[in-house]
């Protein structure tokens, strides 16, 4: 894993999230775990060599950020906001996020189908949030504090984790660095007030969801990045274009590459960008 400071470990070359820890005079602390199980057995045991796992905090529910907690169990309590809780790996949800995360063990992880559960297995324990919040949340193990700040609007439940004693905060899906941002179901008007939010913490680093660890000057590059994809869909409504004109005519997929082992999802994510700004600025919504 790469190592950010003294303390603080990420892995940024794995399809799905950043998944990364925090090395305490009082344990170890995980930031989020890999969808990809011999990267998730990999991670707990790199952790714990530095210590018994404290605390998994969840920075949001997607798939990518959730699934390997299954690989901790036993480990310390989960702690997430309560929003990540309620949807925590819905069997409802499509697509079915559990079905996603056995879609990529063919190609981003074959020696792991000898270790996945099948679906019954898995959710008798997926490990789920045991600690749950509403607003912040601020936690001390050993000599670091970890400020969970709630930060909504790439998902309902999303947060923050900012340790001041290393001058680092784990942002999760609230900044995608270098690669595709994924809309969908978020809400921008809480994104941008979420980038302002981070934009006010004294760090050095920021590790995001996806993509290499940056500064808080990226803050500014994904605040317009997301700008940029409301006014494009705005000016095409403008201009009278139906859905499916916005649909064929808007894209950014010459900006950036998607993030790691999705490369195939380009055009998926710019349609779906698309439709979900499109629905919400027909209908008069806030995006």
């Amino acid at each position: 894993m790469q190592q950010v400071t003294p303390r603080v470990f990420t892995d940024t070359t794995m399809r799905g999230c950043n998944p990364s820890f925090v090395v305490t005079s009082d344990g170890v602390v995980v930031i989020d775990t890999p969808q990809l199980p011999t990267r998730a057995v990999a991670m707990r045991r790199q952790a714990e060599a530095h210590g018994p796992v404290r605390y998994l905090i969840n920075t949001e529910h997607h798939v990518d950020h959730i699934f390997g907690n299954y690989y901790f169990r036993g480990a310390g309590p989960v702690i997430a906001h309560v929003e990540v809780a309620r949807n925590f790996m819905l069997k409802s949800q499509h697509p079915s996020p559990y079905d996603y995360a056995r879609e990529a063990l063919p190609t981003d992880d074959p020696e792991g189908e000898a270790i996945f559960p099948d679906e019954d297995t898995y959710f008798q324990d997926p490990n789920r949030p045991a600690i749950t919040f509403t607003e912040d949340l601020t936690l001390r193990v050993g000599g670091h504090t970890f400020e969970l700040l709630f930060t909504p609007g790439h998902t309902v439940g999303q947060i923050a984790v900012h340790v001041p004693e290393e001058r680092v905060v784990f942002t999760g899906d609230t900044i995608f660095c270098e690669c595709q941002t994924w809309l969908y179901v978020s809400n921008v008007d809480q994104w941008l007030a979420a980038l302002e939010r981070i934009r006010t913490l004294d760090v050095d680093h920021i590790v995001p969801g996806h993509g290499p660890v940056t500064t808080r000057a990226y803050v500014d590059v994904q605040r317009a990045f997301l700008l940029e994809w409301v006014t494009a869909v705005a000016t095409g409504i403008a201009q009278g274009w139906s859905k499916e004109e916005c649909l064929a005519r808007i894209s950014f997929a010459d900006r950036y590459p998607v993030d790691v082992g999705q490369e195939y999802m380009m055009d998926h994510i710019q349609r779906e960008n698309v439709a979900a700004l499109y629905d919400k600025l027909a209908a008069g919504i806030r995006p």
